[in-house]
């Protein structure tokens, strides 16, 4: 069951807020997951006939969930990988499907999807001035190398004070979601430690990765309402539908309470 803790984000205790990006501070999660299917059916329907098997595409409902939200493009391509038992080669030469080939076509694919347009959620930016209102630090997190230009095209760069991405997971040497270095990372550059920090997330890895690095208050967000269990199971304290059912309160710099 759904933890019963009260959706409030008291700025008593809490004095900064990471945020993963696609899929709650923006709407990109489905342009990632359209992106992976379009990439990954393809590499299905090639298999199925070289191997003499049936093509059984990549289901965004189940598969994407369990395997690929929240993680690197490795881990994510990787493990739904294994789960049909396909292994490939890392790098290889010219007409050769490699793993690398896999996740240059899916970001290209993710590139001609944003072209489409995206939008960050309405809560969410609302969320984002509040905290900035109330001097709260604020932070965005995510496994993605576009991270940086989907907050820019999104509107909402200048709403964070920190971004830690796929760029510096590589960069730095971090582990992917469900390890928490991305997040604790985000606290690190936020100066405040994580049990002063509350963390939200949309993946069950990320509730998990918050959990695992002891944050003060973990906030899934099930906007299908179909994961809330499995978030409060992994360690969230809260599950909501959508930030605007997350009450902020507490008086800091001068303001009042108020309700987004």
């Amino acid at each position: 069951m759904a933890p019963a803790r009260p959706a409030v984000l008291d700025l008593a205790l809490i004095d900064a807020v990471v945020l993963d990006t696609d899929g709650v501070i923006t709407d990109t999660a489905r342009t990632h997951a359209a992106a992976w299917k379009r990439a990954f059916d393809e590499l299905l329907r090639e298999h199925g006939r070289r191997v003499g098997a049936g093509f059984l595409p990549f289901d965004i409902d189940a598969d994407y969930p369990r395997f690929v939200d929240g993680r690197s493009r490795e881990d994510g391509a990787r493990g739904f990988l294994r789960s049909r038992d396909i292994v490939l080669p890392e790098q290889g030469g010219a007409g050769t499907e490699t793993l690398e080939s896999l996740l240059e076509r899916k970001n290209r694919y993710f590139l001609d999807e944003v072209r489409h347009g995206f939008h960050a959620f309405p809560s969410t930016v609302a969320l984002l001035r509040t905290l900035r209102d109330r001097g709260t630090g604020i932070a965005a997190v995510s496994a993605s190398r576009n991270c940086g230009p989907v907050l820019r095209a999104a509107g909402v760069d200048l709403l964070v004070d920190v971004r830690v991405d796929g760029l510096d997971a590589e960069r730095l040497g971090l582990p992917g979601k469900p390890e928490p270095a991305l997040f604790l990372e985000a606290a690190r550059r936020l100066t405040v430690a994580p049990s002063r920090c509350a963390l939200i997330e949309d993946a069950l890895v990320g509730v998990e990765a918050g959990h695992r690095g002891g944050f003060g208050l973990v906030v899934g967000v099930d906007r299908q309402h179909r994961i809330g269990d499995d978030m409060a199971a992994r360690g969230a304290h809260v599950v909501i539908g959508d930030l605007a059912d997350l009450r902020v309160t507490g008086v800091r710099h001068g303001t009042r309470d108020a309700v987004v």
